[in-house]
């Protein structure tokens, strides 16, 4: 086995592997990676692009029922996870559909491990899942990363 040497210390590289599969089961560690993709993923292709508030509210089971209840127009929730990476991918493309229909439909999201009540509730058995409501009945679901023509092709069915 190949050695690599640093410092005064020796260590073989199936140490180094090792120690690299302890680092990646620390949740912590998992956690700041995981905010750190989010981060890149909202960034958006463009550097001169400004960001904008965000326009998805973040739902949870004491709100839900009020926000949708209440809604006027067409609602897209997206029900994800932190670490689902279609959910991460769709995310941007959610924010960018929101601010293309603000004003014409409403979008918020709700993370499925945080409200588990919800999901069994909407029968969530894979994420990302996106339901569309209109008058606080469910109209339509989406289920999986479908992208932003997949997914604004059937938001646009229900705006006027």
């Amino acid at each position: 086995m190949k050695t690599l040497l640093y410092g005064e210390k020796t260590w073989t590289l199936y140490r180094l592997a090792e120690d690299y599969v302890n680092l990646s089961e620390d949740k912590e560690l998992e956690r700041i990676k995981m905010k750190k993709l989010r981060e890149l993923l909202s960034k958006g292709k463009e550097p001169t692009e400004q960001r904008v508030e965000s326009t998805v509210k973040e739902l949870n089971e004491k709100d839900f029922d009020a926000f949708i209840g209440k809604a006027d127009k067409p609602v897209l929730v997206d029900f994800w996870a932190e670490w689902c990476m279609p959910c991460l991918v769709m995310a941007p493309i959610v924010e960018s559909l929101a601010k293309k229909y603000a004003g014409k439909a409403l979008f918020a999201k709700v993370n499925v491990d945080e409200n588990p009540g919800l999901a069994m509730r909407f029968g969530i058995y894979g994420i990302p899942t996106f339901i569309i409501f209109v008058n606080g009945k469910e109209v339509r679901r989406i289920v999986g990363a479908v992208g932003k023509a997949g997914l604004e092709a059937e938001l646009s069915k229900f705006i006027a």
